[in-house]
C-alpha cells in the first residue's frame, strides 16, 4: 500500500493525494510511505521517484545494520525498529530531500503511524521532511525502552529465584537488541557529526537527544549483561557448592562402611576354625563393634567440620 501526505504552501496538510499532484507548486513538502508494498508499488521508486538503484537494493533487500548514504539531491537512511515478540530488527527505509520524504518498510511500523497520524494536528511536524525524520527516529527509538524495561522487570524476578534456562533466555534476548541499538547509536552519531548535513545545523539538538537515549539504553543493556552474569555465576557456584557438599557427605558415608565392609567380609570367608566363629554371643558382639566404629566415626567426621546440616539450599 502506497500513501501519501503533503504540506501546501498555506501549511495544511493533506492526505491521499495521487503521486502526480505531490510536485504541483502549491504542495510545500510531502511524504510518500510505502506501507507493505507490493512488488510493483516498489518499482515506483525508480519509476517515479527515480533513486539511486543501490539505494534501492538496498530497500528490496535486508541490511544487517543502519546505515546513512549521501546522494546529490537526498540522503538515504536505514533504519532498525524492533519486533516486540521476536526482538529481531525489522527495517525503515528512508529518502530524505529538501522538500520531500519518502519511507519503505516491509512490516508494520507503529512509531511511523504513529508520527504520519499526529502529522495532521501537530504543528511541528508540518516544519518540513528533517524534522519527520527526526519524529520518526525519535518513536523508533522511544520503542526500545519498554523492551529493556521488561527485561529489568524479569531479572529481578530472576535474583529471588534463579532459572539457568530463563537466565540464558535473558542474554540471548540483550544480545538481540544490543545488536540493533549498537550500530542505531553509531548511525546517529555520525549523522550529528556530519559534515554535509549543514541544513541539520538548527536542528541538530533534537538528534543529540535521540542521541543521548541510544547511549543510555547501551549501558542498560551493558549493566543487565553484567546482571544476569553475576546471576548465572552464582547459580553456578551455588549449585557446585551443593554439589561439593553432596559429594562429601556421599564420602563420609562410604568411609563409615569401608571398616564395616571390611569386618564383614572377614567374617564371611567361612573357614573352619576362626576365633568366635562358634561363640554363642559372638554375632551380637561383632554387631556391637560395628555400631561402635560408625558412631565413632561420624561424631569425628561431624567435629571436624566434614558433615554439614543445611535448612535449605539458600
Amino acid at each position: 500500500m502506497i500513501r501519501t501526505c503533503a504540506v501546501t504552501k498555506d501549511f495544511e496538510v493533506v492526505y491521499d493525494l495521487p503521486l502526480q499532484v505531490l510536485k504541483s507548486p502549491d504542495i510545500s513538502w510531502y511524504w510518500v510511505d510505502f506501507h507493505e508494498p507490493t512488488d510493483e508499488e516498489a518499482k515506483l521508486l525508480a519509476d517515479f521517484f527515480h533513486f539511486h538503484p543501490l539505494a534501492i537494493e538496498d530497500c528490496l533487500e535486508y541490511v544487517q545494520r543502519p546505515k546513512l548514504d549521501f546522494y546529490e539531491q537526498y540522503l538515504f537512511v536505514v533504519l532498525h525498529s524492533i519486533d516486540k515478540k521476536t526482538l529481531e530488527a525489522e527495517e525503515v527505509d528512508l529518502f530524505v530531500g529538501h522538500n520531500f520524504i519518502v519511507s519503505f518498510h516491509k512490516q508494520p511500523i507503529k512509531g511511523i503511524d504513529q508520527v504520519w497520524i499526529r502529522l495532521k494536528t501537530d504543528e511541528d511536524f508540518k516544519i518540513g521532511p528533517l524534522h519527520t525524520m527526526y519524529c520518526i527516529l525519535d518513536k523508533l527509538v522511544g520503542e526500545y525502552f519498554p523492551l529493556i524495561y521488561h527485561i529489568e522487570d524479569i531479572l529481578n524476578e530472576l535474583e529471588e529465584n534463579p532459572d539457568i534456562e530463563r537466565i540464558f533466555d535473558v542474554r540471548r534476548d540483550l544480545s538481540k537488541l544490543r545488536r540493533t541499538i549498537v550500530p542505531m547509536r553509531d548511525l546517529l552519531y555520525r549523522i550529528i557529526h556530519s559534515d554535509r548535513l549543514q541544513r541539520m545545523k538548527e536542528r541538530q539538538i533534537y538528534f543529540h537527544d535521540i542521541y543521548d537515549h541510544l547511549l543510555k539504553l547501551v549501558e542498560m543493556i551493558e549493566e543487565n549483561r553484567e546482571i544476569t552474569s553475576d546471576i548465572r555465576d552464582s547459580y553456578l557456584s551455588l549449585n557446585s557448592n551443593r554439589m561439593n557438599t553432596i559429594m562429601m557427605t556421599l564420602t563420609v558415608i562410604t568411609t563409615i562402611f569401608m571398616p564395616l565392609t571390611f569386618i564383614v567380609g572377614i567374617y564371611g570367608m567361612n573357614f573352619d576354625y576362626m576365633p568366635e566363629l562358634h561363640w554363642k554371643y559372638g554375632y551380637f558382639t561383632v554387631l556391637a563393634v560395628m555400631g561402635f566404629i560408625a558412631i565413632s566415626m561420624f561424631f569425628w567426621f561431624k567435629k571436624n567440620g566434614w558433615i554439614r546440616f543445611h535448612k535449605g539450599d539458600r
